[in-house]
């Protein structure tokens, strides 16, 4: 089964925060876990791909750079949205599509937002996905705290199905790249 691991949304501040937002809720470990499952993706010669939003920093400077501490491999491909999907407006799909991949592991930011409607976009255009439980952030909105709402769509996340394909939460220490779908089915 081919692979991908997607990162949405890794940026540098997305994840500091700036006069307009705040920063997102444990960045560092966010950062490092991102890190691990990038070594884990070379090791298994699996493909990376990034996802960038235009919104961040008005798609400029360095504030719209994936984040500066996170090892971006020089065969990572890397595409800029303009909405939160990651599918919508992108060549995402094609990408995927040409690559043969049917299961993707997703990381990144925002939780609520790009990572949630990346996951469940996914299982309906027939990817299996294995969401890194703990390598997807957020901030706090104004009635959850970041940890409620990450544990929340950890937790509605996993067995989300869409008949054929689903989602299954995992986290970085664990064999991600080896997925575990056919046992649920």
């Amino acid at each position: 089964m081919k692979q991908t691991l997607l990162i949405i949304d890794a940026q540098q501040d997305l994840m500091e925060g700036n006069n307009e937002e705040q920063g997102v809720f444990e960045k560092q470990k966010i950062i490092n876990n991102i890190n691990t499952v990038i070594e884990k993706a070379i090791n298994e010669s699996i493909s990376i791909v990034f996802m960038r939003d235009l919104d961040v920093s008005n798609g400029e400077g360095t504030g719209f750079q994936i984040h500066k501490d996170i090892k971006v491999p020089s065969t990572a491909f890397i595409f800029d949205k303009s909405a939160t999907n990651s599918f919508y407006g992108t060549s995402l799909q094609k990408h995927l599509s040409r690559n043969n991949v049917e299961h993707l592991v997703i990381m990144g930011c925002k939780t609520e937002h790009c990572i949630d409607i990346a996951v469940r976009t996914a299982t309906i255009n027939h990817f299996d996905v294995t969401l890194v439980g703990d390598g997807h952030s957020t901030s706090d909105s104004k009635n959850l705290t970041a940890q409620q709402i990450i544990l929340h769509h950890n937790e509605t996340l996993h067995g989300h199905y869409n008949v054929d394909n689903f989602s299954i939460v995992r986290n970085s220490n664990e064999d991600l790249i080896k997925p575990e779908h056919n046992k649920y089915r």
